[in-house]
């Protein structure tokens, strides 16, 4: 709802040119506008219902029906919409809308009333809609009691504040809606209110906000709203989403028994999660920041001499000669192209950092600021830093704008790019320079204030695809937001602190963020922020810190830190060294660290045949690999709350230590199959605590009997060809599970060609594998490789 309150010039001209730079913008971002089931009139208040597939239904209400009638917003995929299996009937109890797999009813309006006392001062005034959704057994799974428009002026633009509430039983558990680093343990979002958007000054670290709630009642609400929206999660009996901006409700419900069900519908809606390059699964290396070519190629030289395996070196931020002027120092790097040409020859890959911000005195701002390429305030100049967040220099590149992000992208490649790296890292992509009150092209930064992150990656994941046709695109990203995942980016929990804490914040941050269908997730191995060089811990660490004094000072405690980070990294979808300080690599830690974490870096390795099948299984089905409890056991309520420890892909849990000189951890093994202790083969039963020992070298790490784990042959990188070398059976139960390799680069898979699986069967009462299809990644016959723990 477009402002007519006349203010100044810019912000007027601005308004006037939303609307057509929105359907420009349209065309790539949103989804398209198509015929609903129906569009029912509930005394001035519009429903419209739309069917994504028998198990996806969305519902827009509105007091004005055009609005009712727009296509769902950023992040939808176009084409989505499928009513074909839904049939609606009406009654006098209202209508509707069942295909096999849910049904969705809304109530028939209340008739008119002459308004009591009370309510001509307390009532709402809109029409009320209320609407139930039922399973495929005829379960009420969500129950929407109320609906809200409440009108107020955002940035000039009178609006409205939307809303909706849902009953909440007191069994109900809430999962997802993004990165938000609240909790040190607590899983279930339920009791809690979060603030969706992206903010990286939140007190626990940078939230990002995808709003896709799962609940435990086997439904998730994907929120169709890119504004500040706030969760009341399961409060007072009650749970609700309200967004700051909007003419209008609009949500999605997926309605699914198992986590395929539900997150298959959301990559429908969304998009799949492209399997990345194979080299994103081996260790990726970076710091803030290597000072040049030289250090680049001296640790990389150092990582082959010590055989440490390694696949990608990362530079980032500060190599340019200012900020947004998109060149390469020659003075710290005179010849980057011969550096990535020596990386490759010894089989890695690079990553750079590319921000999005320019300062004014850089050769590109006066250009970008004529075109309104930039974030504008409202009067028409572009914003050239925060100085409320210190945070004082560059101004913002406009990505709704489609002339501008084809801009960045161009330059980006010609000037970065092309000299040879291979990925880009995509800094800033919440963005820093926060838009509230602010001006995209398209509007205010409140009403958009999420959208960044899909747009400014997005864009760069179309153009790599352009540029380097049939290979994959990778790009590191700080945020997200709807159908993120895929662009083909990784994404981490921004710059977080080297502390202890902190360390049990990434589980529970890191789950969530999964569970809101970004299965790529990952963190600073040993966290970002500058490092204290002292530290007030007074017990005797773990790890001894002799030799570490040159990175660590007297931070004595901080090897055994980053010893329990790196055990943990290891089972994290990516494993990236980074921080703010002297050194990052394996070695900077005293040589105890360095034993240890050398032993986690070789394991991953050995790992990356099963991580590999975990990538193909999550492109094809939508489902993150590494998934809190809840999915895999959902009938077992002990671990509805568990945030503490979590599912690495069918076969492993993990309970990452992180409390200082802990060597004995209370773990959880949910019940429904017997674990085995991955250190000692020790057989335990399911649904119990139990008190595990975890020395320095072990994080307490089971496998869950009935799993076939594949292991890979020693790489120094993922550009070497692995071969599986042993397959260890976790005997209990009959197990499958489907091998896959490829060439880890091409984009073939997605065409259907160019790879071998095999897929393997573990027969529990014969004592038998067989294999069926390629057997390509074997070293060996399958049969031959087999060792059954404990026989």
């Amino acid at each position: 709802m477009l402002s007519s309150r006349k203010r100044k010039p810019f912000l007027r001209a601005a308004l006037a040119g939303f609307v057509s730079a929105l359907a420009i913008t349209a065309t790539l971002t949103t989804g398209a506008k198509a015929d609903p089931i129906a569009v029912l009139d509930r005394y001035g208040a519009y429903v419209s219902v739309e069917g994504y597939g028998a198990n996806v239904v969305r519902v827009t209400i509105a007091t004005e029906k055009d609005q009712a009638l727009k296509g769902p917003g950023y992040g939808l995929l176009p084409g989505a919409v499928d009513n074909s299996g839904f049939h609606r009937t009406s009654d006098q109890g209202g209508d509707s809308f069942a295909s096999s797999a849910l049904t969705l009813h809304v109530d028939a309006a209340k008739a008119p009333r002459v308004p009591s006392t009370m309510e001509k001062y307390f009532a709402p005034q809109l029409p009320p809609v209320t609407l139930q959704v039922k399973n495929a057994r005829g379960e009420v799974v969500l129950n929407m009691d109320g609906w809200s428009m409440a009108p107020h002026t955002v940035a000039g633009e009178k609006t409205y504040q939307v809303g909706a509430s849902f009953k909440s039983p007191a069994d109900e558990h809430y999962y997802g809606m993004g990165q938000n680093q609240q909790s040190v343990g607590p899983l279930d979002l339920r009791g809690r209110t979060l603030d969706c958007k992206h903010w990286y000054d939140a007190p626990g670290g940078e939230t990002v906000c995808v709003p896709v709630l799962v609940s435990s009642k086997g439904y998730a609400i994907v929120w169709d709203n890119p504004a500040e929206t706030v969760l009341n999660a399961g409060i007072n009996g009650a749970t609700s989403l309200t967004s700051t901006v909007g003419e209008r409700v609009s949500f999605f419900v997926i309605t699914g028994d198992t986590p395929a069900d539900i997150y298959g519908a959301y990559a429908r809606l969304t998009g799949k999660t492209p399997i990345p390059p194979k080299a994103a699964f081996g260790l990726i290396q970076s710091k803030a920041r290597y000072d040049s070519q030289d250090e680049i190629l001296r640790v990389a030289k150092t990582y082959r001499q010590k055989k440490y395996p390694l696949d990608i070196m990362v530079i980032d931020w500060f190599y340019w000669t200012r900020m947004g002027q998109l060149d390469i120092n020659p003075a710290e790097f005179p010849n980057p192209d011969a550096m990535n040409q020596d990386l490759h020859a010894m089989g890695m890959q690079s990553i750079i950092s590319i921000w999005p911000r320019f300062e004014t005195s850089g050769r590109y701002f006066n250009e970008l600021d004529a075109k309104g390429y930039l974030l504008k305030d409202e009067d028409g100049r572009s914003v050239d830093g925060l100085p409320f967040r210190s945070d004082r220099t560059g101004g913002l590149i406009d990505v709704t704008n489609p002339a501008a992000r084809k801009w960045f992208w161009e330059h980006a490649r010609d000037n970065v790019l092309s000299h040879g790296f291979d990925y880009p890292w995509l800094d800033e992509t919440e963005p820093d320079l926060v838009p509230d009150g602010f001006f995209y092209s398209i509007g205010s930064g409140d009403r958009y204030h999420n959208v960044f992150p899909l747009l400014h990656v997005e864009n760069a994941s179309q153009g790599l695809r352009a540029w380097r046709p049939n290979r994959r695109p990778l790009i590191l990203s700080r945020a997200a937001y709807l159908g993120s995942q895929r662009t083909g980016a990784l994404f981490w929990s921004s710059d977080i602190s080297p502390q202890w804490e902190v360390l049990a914040r990434q589980i529970p941050t890191g789950l969530n963020m999964t569970a809101s269908g970004i299965a790529y997730w990952g963190n600073d191995i040993g966290g970002w922020q500058y490092l204290p060089q002292t530290t007030s811990y007074t017990g005797t660490p773990l790890v001894s810190p002799v030799g570490a004094e040159e990175t660590v000072g007297q931070n004595h405690d901080y090897p055994e830190l980053m010893v329990r980070w790196f055990q943990y990294g290891t089972f994290l979808p990516t494993l990236r060294l980074h921080g703010d300080r002297k050194h990052t690599e394996i070695w900077a830690f005293g040589p105890e660290a360095e034993a240890i974490m050398a032993r986690y870096d070789t394991l991953r390795y050995a790992l990356v045949p099963y991580l590999y099948a975990q990538a193909k299984a999550t492109y094809d089905t939508g489902v993150p690999f590494m998934r809190a409890l809840w999915m895999d056991f959902p009938h077992d309520p002990a671990v509805a709350n568990i945030g503490t420890e979590y599912m690495f892909g069918p076969a492993f849990l993990v309970a990452p230590v992180t409390e200082p000189g802990q060597t004995r951890k209370q773990v959880y093994l949910p019940a429904g199959t017997d674990w085995y202790n991955y250190w000692t083969n020790e057989k335990l039963a399911g649904g119990q605590w139990v008190t595990v020992a975890s020395p320095i070298d072990q994080i307490p790490l089971f496998v869950r009997a009935g799993s076939i784990l594949p292991l890979g042959s020693p790489v120094q990188s993922t550009a070497e060809k692995q071969k599986i070398v042993a397959l260890k059976v976790y005997p209990g139960r009959d197990a499958s599970f489907t091998v896959y390799d490829d060439d880890g680069l091409s984009l073939d898979y997605e065409k259907g060609k160019g790879g071998a699986t095999a897929t393997l069967h573990w027969d529990d009462h014969a004592g038998k594998l067989t294999a069926e299809g390629a057997h390509e990644p074997f070293a060996k016959a399958p049969a031959d490789l087999v060792q059954v723990i404990g026989r």
